[in-house]
């Protein structure tokens, strides 16, 4: 398959993920000024000490979605399209976060990079040089390199 080079490849500014466990779901959609918010987590991540429920999503945005997609579940493909068509769907700015960083900043690397046309390689190196959660794991790296193959217009 045929890509063209996408020279400086970047992560829109209206898809944000989080970097660290979310202490107050409300403030930090104000503070992004979101319209909507891709959750990935399940309700029992709601019972953990720290964790946050899908209730808290939908009282501090006008639009959500939640695809469940924290451990023990696997990202796979078809997470990745339904994670996919959501984003599509959703108003911008769009949050996107899971208990901790490394997946939804995977799942917002992944889409930007389809969206773009971007390769494997260009969206790794960014996520890379912007120090991505996901960046030091190697089964989000496959992900994202797997989603960017599988799921590309011209794949």
């Amino acid at each position: 398959m045929y890509r063209t080079h996408v020279a400086n490849f970047e992560v829109p500014g209206d898809l944000t993920f989080n970097r660290g466990p979310i202490a107050d779901p409300e403030a930090f959609a104000r503070d992004a000024g979101a319209a909507s918010w891709l959750f990935l987590c399940g309700e029992e991540f709601a019972a953990m000490d720290g964790g946050m429920s899908y209730a808290e999503v939908q009282s501090a945005v006008p639009k959500s979605e939640n695809i469940i997609a924290d451990p023990p579940r696997v990202l796979d493909i078809d997470m990745a399209r339904q994670q996919m068509v959501a984003l599509d769907r959703l108003p911008r700015p769009t949050l996107v976060t899971c208990r901790a960083g490394p997946r939804s900043s995977a799942v917002v690397y992944l889409y930007a990079g389809l969206r773009a046309g971007a390769s494997a390689g260009e969206v790794l190196a960014r996520a890379d040089e912007d120090a991505a959660p996901f960046a030091g794991f190697d089964d989000l790296r496959a992900f994202v390199t797997q989603g960017l193959e599988e799921l590309a217009p011209d794949a």
